[in-house]
């Protein structure tokens, strides 16, 4: 299950990857918000990581309009990795490398297309498993 979420910035460029998420058949859970009217980033960057952080999700997909305010939110959970990912290379390492658990977007930044491929690399790439990468984990989680 993935976790998504979003602020009034983000809002539509969440709608489209929602609809690439269904046209995979990948199963998702929005945690808003649901609008374009203002709301506060942090509310929405809080319940994904805490989603993913409490194992009710998988990994999480996070959009507001640069996607930096959203991520430095999620990242005060513990456990979680949010990366910003402004293209498919920084999404492949971020996993290969770092576990990430949460994609973050920015909106205003990167155009839809673009993002819908960042998050595909995000969904699709696998942990290495790497020692020299789970011993740098372990520092950060520490």
């Amino acid at each position: 299950m993935i976790a998504i979420g979003c602020d009034h910035g983000g809002y539509a460029l969440k709608q489209e990857i929602i609809a690439h998420l269904e046209e995979r058949g990948l199963e998702y859970k929005d945690y808003g918000c649901y609008s374009e009217e203002s709301v506060d980033y942090p509310v929405y960057g809080k319940a994904v990581a805490h989603a993913v952080a409490s194992g009710e999700c998988d990994k999480g997909i996070l959009i507001c309009g640069t996607g930096i305010g959203i991520s430095i939110t999620a990242n005060k959970v513990k456990g979680i990795r949010a990366s910003l990912c402004g293209d498919c290379f920084s999404a492949q390492a971020t996993r290969e490398h770092n576990d990430a658990n949460i994609v973050a977007l920015g909106a205003r930044v990167t155009g839809p297309g673009l993002a819908i491929k960042i998050v595909d690399t995000f969904l699709d790439t696998p942990f290495s498993n790497d020692e020299r990468h789970l011993r740098r984990i372990n520092m950060i989680e520490d």
